[in-house]
């Protein structure tokens, strides 16, 4: 979860600091399992929504372990 919460710094300016949203959607209340897949596919530049061209640049360089620590922090916000 702590490394989650180091890399989620990235994602707070659309997200929001607490997962709220803004410019991107509400994270708050989302499961390991649910973002997970979400940035899987936009690592794999699938589309999931208007955003994926943005989300796609953001997941692209992330590693599978980057991947986990932000689902395990994005869910207990």
């Amino acid at each position: 979860v702590e490394l989650g919460k180091a890399a989620y710094a990235a994602c707070q300016s659309c997200h929001g600091t607490a997962g709220e949203g803004g410019v991107g959607p509400l994270l708050q209340g989302r499961d390991v399992a649910f973002v997970t897949t979400a940035l899987t596919a936009y690592k794999n530049r699938e589309t999931r929504g208007e955003q994926s061209a943005l989300m796609w640049g953001v997941a692209t360089p992330l590693a599978d372990s980057d991947i986990s620590n932000l689902a395990a922090f994005i869910s207990s916000l």
